[in-house]
């Protein structure tokens, strides 16, 4: 942990070899809660201990008493909150049709009291009924929370809000989200860097308390917690230790729907999916007011921030907490011969959708109504439970947390791959992770609809593709794309004999390509991204079994919708295309799919401004394809003679990609690309994160 001493909220400003994206968590995680649903305040309390002997999970620096975050969900305690709202002066609804908010305001209160009439004015204009504002007590002292700690400390305060006469549970969590999207993007814009506008929860159905503290120092910090009067009967905990990274208030968890104990790894690729999406994501559930939830990730979150706001927006447009877990954190299907076939289909309609959300991650997740937890399909993070004959449920990242009489011990266990652990309180029972999920699979016929719409590379007729190049004109390719001798004796040669990837010791000592006296093609620009977190080594056998390289290309459909037009996409085995199916693509004209192919060269004697000019009509053309109904761009460099010179495949695929989500257009077509420049792993590596769906090496 590193003591904020310039007084800013959160993480420092990208700086030398610091980058706050980079960010990752190992934390403690757990929940205890009572099967058939009955609050208490024992099971506050037994949350408290779950949390402390977690201690030693969660972080802090050479401050001992600033810890990296800890914090707390329950359902919302009615009588409590029943008696705080009398000696507010106002009554509230029905249980479910009011909500508090845990909100972090800013410390100055010329600034507070501006954003805090901000929030009651878009409360009103979004149909909701505001109630009013409690300054929420704290014992910083009394839980001897650090220098630090204290000096990013925000203004805690709780926002009343009841629901409009007539509306529903659902109906009411779905203005609430709106209304805070609104409010937390606008006024955090607004803020200077020691300020803060964040809403740690703000729901009919569970409250969150947190910050930068210790374990320990938590229901000492919230005399709330402490409160015999506080009932639940759920209670979800967490304590974190920040990986290299630094700790701030508004990152401590839980979350508003979920805790998490890992790392989502796919991180920035699907951050830059679900923002591309917003060009089609569409819900009757919204209607309007769609445009106002964007983005849908909200900037500068966390990889647990940003699971939490896309579970957020599933739940809120109509799945339930069970499917969107399952839509996000799939089981290790493509390999798993032992599945059942609708299972199976479940899985891979959804994948045609949405990519899975890879750890390795252990998360812990509710909505008020259920609760429950999943390990990610690599299983690398330790999650084990107790059930009790007392109806208590136990999850924890280790065993020991609170003393148990193995007498009262009924079921006991531990977080599978992929395998879900699942308490529902409107049942009052734990629901078996293979019943949940051949529910879930028996809903819709995935399978029927896949057969019917799933396209593959045989669906399309053979075309002849272009002839490989010989003699002098494959010599004059290989010097136009960089090709060199060594390129061809130990990177190339040992995948065609060895038929892998070649292999060398560790370390690379040759020039970085910024300092390089030699020209290098602009792969040679980047470095593979290394997060030091502490898993096991993944080797080929597990590898096997838990990864696959098929993808689904081509248009996608609204992501919120569940139909069978969603599985009219094409899968293919790899991203790499061979010379003879992309042939079968650039001619198709089966099943309403037609290629349109770019031509990315430019004549070089128009300079730099001819590289510009080709970037913009490249970006112009591929919009163009989109709107004349074309289902896949390829981006091609073979035009390339001695006067007209390719951009690199990278460059203009990137460029593209990124005009099209800036369009709102990215997921409407398949972006594929043609090029001689790609060779080695790392190249197609390069290529796929930054748009490609596919990739042809024609030269290699």
């Amino acid at each position: 942990m590193v003591n904020r001493l310039d007084g800013k909220i959160g993480f420092p400003d990208a700086v030398g070899l610091y980058d706050p994206t980079q960010e990752r968590d190992a934390c403690g995680v757990g929940f205890v809660a009572n099967i058939k649903g009955v609050a208490s305040h024992g099971i506050l309390a037994d949350a408290y201990h779950v949390n402390s002997r977690m201690d030693h999970r969660g972080g802090c620096g050479f401050e001992e008493n600033t810890g990296d975050g800890a914090g707390i969900l329950t359902a919302m305690p009615d009588a409590f909150f029943r008696t705080i709202a009398g000696q507010l002066g106002f009554e509230l609804p029905e249980a479910g049709l009011y909500s508090v908010g845990n909100l972090f305001l800013p410390r100055l209160e010329t600034l507070r009291v501006s954003c805090q009439e901000t929030i009651e004015q878009i409360v009103r204009d979004e149909g909701l009924t505001f109630l009013g504002w409690r300054a929420v007590p704290i014992a910083p002292d009394t839980a001897n929370i650090g220098p630090a700690a204290q000096a990013a400390m925000p203004f805690i305060a709780q926002l009343f809000l009841a629901s409009p006469t007539g509306d529903s549970e659902a109906e009411f969590a779905r203005k609430l989200y709106i209304a805070r999207k609104q409010f937390s993007g606008r006024l955090q814009a607004l803020m200077p860097d020691d300020q803060l506008v964040y809403a740690c929860s703000l729901s009919p159905r569970v409250i969150v308390y947190k910050g930068m503290l210790t374990p320990s120092q938590l229901f000492p910090f919230y005399p709330d917690l402490t409160n015999t009067d506080y009932e639940t009967h759920l209670a979800m905990v967490h304590s974190r230790f920040s990986t290299n990274t630094f700790p701030s208030w508004d990152r401590a968890q839980p979350n508003r729907y979920m805790s998490h104990n890992g790392e989502i790894n796919t991180l920035r690729g699907n951050q830059n999916w679900m923002t591309a999406r917003q060009g089609t994501v569409s819900s009757p559930l919204f209607g309007d007011n769609i445009e106002k939830i964007f983005p849908l990730v909200e900037p500068d979150c966390s990889d647990s921030g940003t699971f939490d706001n896309v579970l957020e927006f599933l739940l809120l447009s109509g799945r339930s907490l069970q499917e969107s877990i399952m839509m996000m954190i799939p089981e290790a299907w493509q390999a798993d011969a032992n599945m059942s076939p609708e299972k199976r289909a479940f899985y891979e309609y959804h994948s045609a959708l949405m990519e899975p959300w890879d750890g390795p991650a252990s998360i812990v997740f509710t909505d008020g109504h259920a609760i429950g937890a999943v390990l990610d399909r690599n299983g690398l993070r330790p999650s084990r439970y107790y059930v009790t004959t007392d109806d208590r449920v136990i999850m924890a990242s280790e065993v020991g947390v609170l003393p148990i009489d193995p007498k009262k011990v009924v079921q006991k266990g531990r977080l599978q791959p992929g395998k879900m652990f699942l308490l529902d309180f409107d049942a009052g029972r734990l629901v078996p992770d293979e019943e949940l999920k051949s529910i879930y699979s028996a809903q819709r016929p995935y399978g029927d609809w896949l057969a019917r719409q799933k396209l593959t590379l045989d669906h399309f007729e053979s075309a002849p593709a272009q002839s490989p190049y010989a003699g002098a004109a494959l010599q004059q390719r290989m010097r136009a794309f960089g090709y060199t001798t060594e390129t061809m004796q130990f990177m190339l040669k040992p995948m065609i004999t060895d038929l892998r990837d070649p292999l060398g010791s560790m370390g690379n000592d040759s020039a970085l390509a910024c300092l390089s006296d030699k020209s290098r093609i602009i792969y040679d620009y980047f470095k593979q991204l290394f997060a030091q977190v502490t898993n096991p080594a993944i080797d080929s056998i597990r590898e096997e079994v838990v990864m696959s390289l098929a993808c689904f290309i081509g248009p996608e459909g609204n992501l919120v919708e569940t139909t069978e037009s969603q599985a009219r996409r094409l899968v293919i085995p790899h991203p790499i295309l061979s010379n003879d199916d992309l042939a079968k693509l650039k001619a198709a004209h089966e099943h309403d799919w037609r290629t349109q192919t770019i031509d990315i060269t430019y004549n070089r004697h128009d300079g730099a401004a001819g590289m510009q000019a080709a970037l913009d009509r490249i970006c112009a053309e591929a919009s163009a394809a989109i709107e004349a109904g074309y289902a896949l761009v390829l981006l091609s460099d073979r035009a390339v003679t001695k006067d007209q010179i390719a951009l690199s495949a990278l460059v203009a695929c990137g460029t593209v990609h990124h005009h099209l989500i800036s369009a709102h257009q990215r997921t409407q077509i398949g972006l594929m690309i043609e090029t001689a420049e790609a060779r080695e792993v790392h190249h197609f590596c390069l290529l796929t994160s930054y748009g490609a769906d596919a990739v042809n090496p024609y030269l290699a």
